[in-house]
């Protein structure tokens, strides 16, 4: 009797804690594994973010190159363009009712 008494309070005493361990391992890794998750969905948006924004510095750049490699009076309009372009978008529109007669 006292051997499988033994054996039973053997079990417990390092099955129990055991168990535990490996409950609390298991909860830090699905943590773990949620957070890089996250992480790596930052990570793609942000290189979104980045690739977007170099389509746009291309776009400038491939404008600026036709300008430079391009005739005078043509050069010319095409500056004047770039220059009123950002004007366009910041102005806001009013409605005309509110315009002083």
């Amino acid at each position: 009797m006292q051997g499988i008494t033994a054996i039973m309070l053997a079990t417990i005493i390092i099955g129990l804690p055991t168990i535990m361990i490996m409950l609390i391992a298991n909860r830090f890794f699905k943590f773990r594994e949620k957070k890089l998750e996250v992480e790596a969905l930052n990570a793609a948006e942000k290189a979104a973010q980045y690739a977007s924004r170099s389509h746009e510095l291309e776009e400038r750049v491939r404008v600026l190159e036709q300008i430079v490699t391009d005739g005078g009076a043509q050069t010319a309009a095409q500056i004047e363009a770039l220059r009123e372009a950002p004007r366009r978008i910041s102005r806001k529109r009013v409605p005309a009712s509110n315009h002083p007669a």
